[in-house]
């Protein structure tokens, strides 16, 4: 069996009642929801961090698209024809 640690956090009322209810419906523990939770949220945050270090390399290394360019093409994406994306 893995080993385990207790957390405690301190969380609004309204927040604790949501977890409740989808703890309820679901037929799952408050922890399991809770867990469910911190896992998908570190995942995300991994993901991100690691999408940061992969764009900053890309910086390093001058493959950048020109700023005007991404705006350029954003502000026609309101339009008929859109420009293609910048490369």
């Amino acid at each position: 069996m893995t080993a385990t640690k207790v957390l405690t956090a301190h969380v609004p009322l309204e927040l604790a009642d949501k977890v409740d209810q989808m703890a309820s419906r679901l037929e799952r523990s408050r922890g399991w929801i809770v867990k469910q939770a911190l896992v998908a949220w570190v995942d995300q945050e991994e993901e991100r961090s690691r999408l940061t270090h992969e764009a900053l390399a890309d910086v390093d290394v001058g493959r950048v698209i020109d700023h005007q360019a991404v705006q350029a093409w954003a502000e026609s994406l309101m339009n008929d024809k859109p420009l293609p994306v910048p490369k």
